[in-house]
């Protein structure tokens, strides 16, 4: 599984200005969490410099991914599977939602939030586009909603067809947004930086800091545990062979390093 996400600190370059650092974390074959890395990049979040970061990390050795899990990204989900033909690319459904809140007044956010749920939680895709037509149903007000859903339809559908443990993973890109936060807090607490190795810098320390006890770590693989044995059965032995090549790749370093 792979997750990606961008955040924005502040550099001064001539005056300060946004900028994106791109993130990515994977779930590897045995549950764990890795952080892929960060990238700088100039202007806003794009499609086309996330093709080149997911090239590097390909490169890098990630041969398979079986998920991609992202925010909805225009043109993400080409460049993904550009990388890896096979891997699946999800919507998340926290993001979905809050793209539909745009469109609904504050006082009705709790309400349509509580409509939209049978579509997310829907068994299947007939059963969530039935669901969805009765949302337009009761909320004409509110026709651009539906059309939020409609146009993330292919990246959101994946979901569906998963059993309650995969989905409970993949609902939301949590995984990497709680990371983000504290990335967040690192970066304000400096307000600016000077040019964009100093942001990294301090991005990269906040990353060593994480989880000096390990227990971040093991509560991590806890929690996979019963979605790994899913994706096991669901994805054609993939899994399985990543495991092994993950073990000869290891038994390797193992003996250059002897």
């Amino acid at each position: 599984m792979v997750f990606i996400d961008a955040i924005h600190v502040k550099v001064r370059d001539g005056q300060v200005a946004n900028r994106p650092v791109y993130v990515a974390i994977a779930v590897t074959a045995d549950g764990y969490r890795e952080i892929l890395g960060l990238w700088a990049g100039d202007g806003g979040e794009g499609a086309k410099y996330w093709q080149s970061v997911l090239t590097e990390v390909r490169n890098r050795g990630v041969k398979d991914a079986l998920m991609l899990v992202c925010d909805g990204l225009t043109g993400l989900p080409d460049a993904v599977n550009t990388m890896w033909p096979q891997a699946v690319v999800q919507q998340c459904i926290v993001h979905l939602i809050r793209s539909s809140l745009r469109y609904a007044s504050r006082r009705d956010w709790a309400e349509v939030t509580a409509d939209l749920k049978p579509v997310h939680t829907a068994v299947n895709e007939a059963d969530a586009r039935e669901r969805l037509a009765a949302f337009a149903a009761k909320w004409p007000k509110y026709g651009s909603i539906p059309a939020v859903w409609e146009r993330a339809w292919s990246e959101f559908v994946p979901f569906l067809a998963f059993p309650d443990h995969i989905r409970e993973v993949v609902y939301t890109t949590n995984a990497i947004e709680s990371l983000n936060a504290r990335y967040r807090r690192a970066a304000t607490a400096c307000g600016h930086f000077p040019n964009e190795q100093a942001a990294l810098k301090r991005l990269y320390l906040a990353t060593l800091a994480l989880d000096p006890s390990g227990r971040g770590r093991q509560r991590w693989n806890n929690k996979w545990k019963a979605a790994l044995n899913e994706f096991d059965q669901l994805f054609d032995g993939r899994l399985a062979a990543a495991r092994v090549q993950a073990d000869q790749t290891n038994h390797q370093l193992l003996d250059q390093a002897g």
